[in-house]
């Protein structure tokens, strides 16, 4: 299981899309070009029907926008447990 991030708004990607950090506006497949990421997730998260970014994904984007991670992206509050996770959380000691 992969760990995602959430996209705070549809609405401000698309504005960092039209206006990003730096380089000249990006469309769908110019963004995915620039970040490695396809064209149809860059679609989704700009329209709203995906809210959430593989990690990867996420921190491809933001570096070809030319934005800090926490302007488009937030990590979950309480990350799934992945295969590097221990099979049961720590517990207090008293």
């Amino acid at each position: 299981m992969s760990r995602r991030y959430t996209l705070k708004s549809a609405h401000i990607f698309q504005w960092v899309m039209k206006n990003p950090g730096r380089g000249a506006p990006y469309g769908y497949d110019s963004l995915a070009e620039a970040s490695g990421c396809g064209s149809g997730l860059i679609e989704k998260l700009a329209t709203g029907r995906q809210k959430t970014a593989d990690v990867n994904d996420a921190h491809s984007l933001v570096e070809a926008l030319g934005v800090a991670l926490l302007v488009l992206f937030a990590p979950n509050a309480s990350p799934e447990m992945d295969e590097a996770s221990p099979d049961e959380p720590p517990t207090k000691k008293e």
